[in-house]
């Protein structure tokens, strides 16, 4: 069985069993969070898209770590103006482990 989540403005097919990164979300290492915004949730040749969510589902995750994923350089520069500019970002992220779908 596979499902669809929407969670920080990004959208994930997950399954059970499956560590995943997503967005930083306020939760305590170990503790369990409930994804309700479950777009589909399919299971072999039968397939549930929901309008604009399916009724009823839900996908149960535990907290796995919180980290950064690895430095994005941005770099901005104008051609013969002597201007040259140099960035750095790291963007925050929590895994979490799918532990059930239900539909």
């Amino acid at each position: 069985m596979y499902a669809v989540i929407k969670t920080g403005g990004k959208q994930y097919r997950i399954a059970a069993g499956e560590k995943i990164k997503i967005e930083q979300i306020p939760a305590d290492v170990g503790s369990e969070v409930t994804f309700d915004q479950v777009l589909m949730v399919g299971e072999g040749e039968s397939v549930k898209i929901g309008t604009p969510v399916v009724s009823g589902a839900a996908v149960k995750a535990t907290v796995v770590s919180h980290g950064r994923h690895d430095k994005v350089k941005i770099f901005k520069m104008r051609r013969r103006k002597h201007y040259q500019k140099h960035q750095g970002h790291r963007q925050n992220y929590t895994e979490v482990r799918i532990e059930a779908i239900s539909a």
